[in-house]
């Protein structure tokens, strides 16, 4: 692919061809190139993947919570939800990994 550029470095056009305009190769995988196809902000994209992580992070912990407090049974999940809460239950504990500072509370 080949894209053309405004004056802040933003990609304002594509082409699967080079022309007189439009001369910058690109990689077809470039996050950008998506990012300008999809109409989306790179950077808005990057901001909402990091925003998953982080939800994903506070699902865990709420659904270990509600197996605690009894609301929900481990294997009332589905298997593949169970298989993959325990490998992440496992990651978190080898990278020792929590929500908890022993000094100051929440982190």
């Amino acid at each position: 692919m080949y894209v053309k550029r405004d004056k802040e470095g933003r990609i304002e056009a594509v082409s699967r061809e080079p022309t007189p305009d439009i001369g910058e190769a690109i990689d077809d995988n470039d996050p950008e190139l998506s990012a300008f196809l999809r109409g989306g902000d790179p950077d808005g994209l990057a901001a909402l993947h990091a925003s998953d992580l982080e939800v994903v992070r506070v699902l865990e912990d709420l659904i270990e919570v509600l197996i605690e407090k009894g609301v929900i049974q481990f294997t009332e999940l589905p298997e593949p939800a169970q298989k993959k809460l325990l490998q992440r239950k496992r990651l978190r504990r080898s990278s020792d990994l929590t929500l908890f500072d022993d000094d100051e509370g929440l982190i």
